[in-house]
């Protein structure tokens, strides 16, 4: 796998990705989400080797919006129906080129994203639709691992000047 320069930008989404995609109800309607302690130190490592990371996702959740503060995640965008075009927004603002950006997705509303991003990662239990798209599958299912499994390819490979393995 090889693409050109650096990843600057690594747009992530939620269910199935930052979470197992389990939603939990509580007693008032509440949505409740279990995240994985280690996906945030890769983020937050991620973040001081100079990578942005941006939340996009088709839901709306006040633990998403928590957890994002919590991690020091800025661009968070919920409630996308569109995620290219949210993507494309974001991506003019940070003047980055499609190349420099990197994305996780877990299910066909990610595909488009997937396909207009330099690199794209789908976790192991993604739908088939989303694992064709990508550029590389994680090893780790979402919400248990697979964002740390990309943030550390990410670090490795700007480690290496930008080289994938």
């Amino acid at each position: 796998m090889r693409t050109r320069g650096s990843i600057a930008l690594l747009i992530l989404d939620v269910d199935g990705v930052l979470t197992d995609g389990r939603l939990y109800f509580g007693a008032r309607g509440e949505a409740l989400k279990v995240f994985d302690v280690r996906d945030g130190y890769g983020l937050v490592a991620l973040q001081r080797a100079g990578v942005t990371v941006a939340v996009i996702s088709g839901r709306r959740a006040g633990a998403v919006r928590a957890r994002c503060r919590e991690l020091g995640i800025r661009h968070v965008y919920q409630g996308v129906a569109d995620k290219l075009a949210v993507f494309e927004r974001l991506r003019a603002r940070l003047k980055l080129a499609r190349g420099a950006c990197a994305c996780v997705g877990d299910d066909l509303p990610d595909v488009p994203l997937m396909k207009a991003v330099g690199l794209s990662f789908a976790v192991a239990d993604a739908h088939a639709g989303a694992r064709r798209a990508a550029h590389f599958v994680t090893r780790h299912g979402g919400g248990r691992g697979a964002v740390r499994e990309v943030c550390d390819l990410l670090l490795a490979r700007r480690a290496r000047g930008g080289r994938a393995r």
